[in-house]
């Protein structure tokens, strides 16, 4: 990252208690930044490590699928701290599950929290986005988002994020405010977790051979919400490995030793 990369004073990261939403926490405080870290699970012990490292950082419970409680975080932020420069919408679910295979609830669950989540969020944070000047939204999405995918309600809400994303692009440039997605591969986080034989098959298509890291993940976020992007808004920047865009004949070149 270049020395004069600077990134906004007070980001909301949600999903923060763990993981990758951690991960992003952890980075953009090492940064400089203020982070809002959001969860519906307790993110003190996130915000005390932040906080013995130096960096600065408040707890808050959100259950992103309650619109309400999105009023009441950013008014939380709104008085603690006076302006939102960013907002990570991180918090999300997978269930890897065939389409007959899918329960009614799992599908409403998977939606509420993937898709009904950053609409809520990204509605609640843009008035006081807009009365700080401006600012940048980052919604994780997936490559599933980008690809035919076997899992209905991952699949479908991830499409759903990436298509609200620039709708919302477009809604919020006359306010200074860029909408953006980044779309994973493979990570390794507990989203992943149990599935080390769909893990192995699937980078048999992954021309980098390998998962990304955390690390890899957190940097394509924090160019999404730094000085670096000021004219970027409404894209999608997919970060895995090239499987997307060449994991089909990856593969089948790999396992037929054939060019043609």
């Amino acid at each position: 990252m270049s020395e004069s990369m600077t990134y906004p004073g007070v980001v909301l990261v949600t999903g923060g208690a763990a993981g990758m939403g951690a991960h992003h926490a952890r980075t953009l405080a090492a940064r400089g930044s203020h982070v809002c870290i959001a969860d519906v699970s307790d993110s003190s012990a996130v915000v005390d490590d932040i906080v013995s490292a130096g960096g600065s950082a408040s707890a808050h419970l959100l259950d992103v699928t309650d619109a309400e409680a999105w009023v009441r975080v950013v008014d939380e932020i709104r008085t603690t701290r006076g302006e939102l420069g960013g907002l990570v919408n991180n918090a999300g679910i997978s269930r890897r599950l065939e389409f007959m295979d899918t329960p009614n609830d799992i599908w409403e669950l998977t939606m509420k929290i993937n898709l009904f989540g950053p609409f809520y969020g990204m509605k609640a944070v843009a008035p006081l986005m807009r009365e700080s000047g401006g600012g940048s939204i980052v919604n994780i999405s997936s490559i599933a988002g980008q690809i035919g995918y076997f899992s209905p309600a991952y699949s479908s809400s991830k499409w759903g994020l990436t298509g609200l994303s620039k709708s919302a692009a477009g809604n919020f440039a006359q306010w200074g405010i860029r909408v953006n997605s980044v779309h994973p591969g493979l990570v390794g986080t507990a989203l992943l977790g149990g599935a080390n034989d769909f893990v192995a098959a699937s980078l048999k298509s992954v021309p980098f051979g390998r998962m990304g890291t955390l690390d890899e993940i957190t940097e394509a976020v924090l160019f999404l919400l730094s000085n670096s992007s000021t004219y970027t808004t409404g894209t999608e920047l997919t970060v895995d490995g090239g499987l997307v865009s060449n994991g089909l004949y990856h593969r089948i070149i790999a396992e037929t030793g054939e060019l043609s």
